[in-house]
């Protein structure tokens, strides 16, 4: 069964300046340029028909070109023990209103339940297993005036997502570009 989600796939540059960051921090599994994309929307775990279904209701999705500004970072879960580490969005407006665009697509499946979490667009830059505080707390400190360059969202992908023993390998299957 393919685990698949709906994401931005960033461009080579932002990839290289998020990677620079990644460091510093003991406990951390950095993402890695292979792997930074912005999650609009994570579906899960579908068979091979419903991923087909899910592509296709995507297709449905109008959006305009916009541009994008990494700004700040952060950690989930906001309360308690850090286990992620992330890269905030400067404007997140268009990014919020080509989510609800995704989901209202979704909502037409049957088979995928509406997302009751919050969406937060970040870039999650590393995930944290019995990281030191004071460790987390520098890197917060250290990279909380990032600002990466500007850059044109024009497409969003549907990625499907494969457990290896090194961690997990993304591939893009469909991408949908900007239009209306």
């Amino acid at each position: 069964m393919p685990r698949i989600f709906v994401g931005i796939d960033l461009p080579d540059e932002i990839d290289q300046h998020l990677d620079l960051l990644c460091g510093g921090v003991p406990g951390a599994r950095w993402e890695g340029r292979d792997k930074f994309h912005l999650t609009l929307r994570f579906i899960g775990d579908v068979d091979g028909g419903v991923a087909a279904r899910v592509g296709d209701a995507l297709d449905d999705v109008e959006f305009r070109t916009f541009a994008m500004t990494l700004a700040g970072v952060g950690f989930f879960p906001p309360r308690g023990q850090p286990r992620s580490l992330w890269a905030g969005v400067e404007e997140p407006a268009p990014l919020e209103e080509l989510h609800r665009k995704i989901e209202r697509a979704l909502a037409k499946l049957d088979e995928i339940e509406p997302d009751a979490r919050k969406f937060a667009a970040h870039v999650t830059l590393g995930r944290l297993r019995d990281a030191p505080q004071d460790r987390v707390a520098a890197f917060l400190a250290h990279h909380s005036l990032l600002r990466s360059a500007t850059f044109e969202v024009r497409t969003f992908q549907l990625f499907s997502s494969i457990h290896t023993p090194t961690g997990s390998k993304y591939r893009i299957e469909r991408a949908y570009p900007a239009r209306g």
